[in-house]
């Protein structure tokens, strides 16, 4: 048979098994932050209704189109994420299956599929809930790890015990350098000083487990303020009512479980609420999470050391250019928070499918002759 069918068959059955995948990313999308599993239900359920979608109408792609977007049983609409998701790793396992067929190891194919699916996962759960779980993170360690014994050419080396050591090595490499920037951040940048313009009310509300901060117009989850143990929000108070107690003008200074103001200590556990007027905040802060610095570990692993630096800074560029972008055309509110993981992975298909012909492009650029 004519080599080029081979090809075409082998596009269109990559094609079908990346909205395949897509479907089930969806599932995970969902499920891992709300600590729900991936298996039970076995089969996806309407975020609404909660009714479990029956296979014929669960078929990648057409089903959410010839739905038009609503549920079957309870007509509310269903996202365009879920098809965009299941669109997205189709178009990226067909890319990588056209890279990796012209290539001199066409069986790359299967960890680039793995990593590119880890990838979406990991984008669109920091998006919306600003993690990335460790199943992806640590989980993607191990399996580059295993790719990389399994399929030595991922390393770009022919002895498998070789492309262990590399891929170890990478993934060392990417934690190190990001957890590098992580502390060197913290301490320069570890403190964010807001002068509000007049004094403000505001509350915090205890919600559960968690509780709201609430100061004007802005609502922060109080979980989210706090990524250390040893983190200390100020608060630059005209007034605070604590329990049954009204404090005069001061600070109030906030660890994640209790509250130091004159001289007394107040476990926040035993409180429904705090209000009063505030001038001002310091509020502690992060370069950025550490769901981002296991992430580039996972990268490493499977894509290499020359991928991690690439990934990294092209990430950093993607990033500083869409929160310059977010500033210029609106108000970015002082509480806002940008995910840094969906650079990192968009950085990483940069580096799958041109990083080495940009990085040949940029060599030639400063010193004519190849890389």
């Amino acid at each position: 048979m004519d080599p080029s069918v081979y090809e075409k068959l082998f596009a269109v059955f990559a094609f079908i098994l990346g909205a395949v995948v897509g479907s089930f990313l969806n599932v995970c999308i969902y499920r891992m932050p709300l600590g729900l599993s991936v298996n039970e239900p076995k089969r996806s359920f309407c975020p609404h209704c909660k009714k479990q979608i029956p296979w014929n109408q669960n078929i990648p792609l057409l089903s959410w189109l010839v739905l038009r977007g609503r549920c079957a049983n309870c007509k509310a609409p269903i996202a365009f994420r879920y098809f965009g998701v299941e669109l997205l790793t189709a178009v990226l396992f067909l890319a990588a299956w056209v890279k990796a067929w012209h290539s001199a190891h066409w069986e790359l194919a299967f960890p680039l599929w793995i990593i590119l699916a880890l990838m979406v996962v990991a984008t669109f759960i920091d998006f919306e809930h600003f993690i990335i779980p460790d199943e992806i993170t640590w989980g993607g360690v191990g399996a580059g790890i295993l790719c990389s014994l399994a399929f030595p050419a991922l390393m770009g080396v022919d002895n498998r015990l070789f492309a262990l050591l590399w891929s170890v090595a990478a993934a060392a490499a990417g934690y190190g350098t990001l957890w590098l920037v992580v502390e060197l951040g913290k301490k320069a940048f570890g403190k964010k000083r807001i002068e509000l313009e007049k004094p403000e009310a505001f509350t915090w509300t205890r919600q559960g487990d968690d509780a709201d901060l609430a100061t004007g117009d802005e609502t922060m989850k109080w979980s989210d303020l706090f990524s250390r143990e040893t983190d200390v929000l100020l608060m630059h108070v005209t007034e605070a009512r604590v329990a049954e107690k009204t404090y005069a003008q001061g600070t109030l200074t906030f660890y994640y479980n209790r509250l130091l103001v004159e001289g007394d200590e107040v476990e926040l556990d035993k409180l429904e609420s705090i209000s009063g007027t505030v001038t001002g905040l310091v509020i502690p802060r992060e370069a950025m999470g550490f769901g981002d610095v296991k992430f580039i570990a996972a990268i490493g692993a499977f894509l290499g050391m020359r991928a991690v630096f690439f990934t990294i800074m092209s990430g950093s560029i993607i990033g500083a250019i869409v929160g310059v972008a977010m500033i210029v055309i609106g108000h970015r509110e002082w509480s806002a928070r940008i995910p840094f993981g969906p650079y990192l992975a968009l950085g990483a298909v940069i580096w799958i499918f041109a990083g080495s012909e940009l990085l040949n492009a940029y060599w030639n650029l400063v010193q004519p002759g190849p890389m």
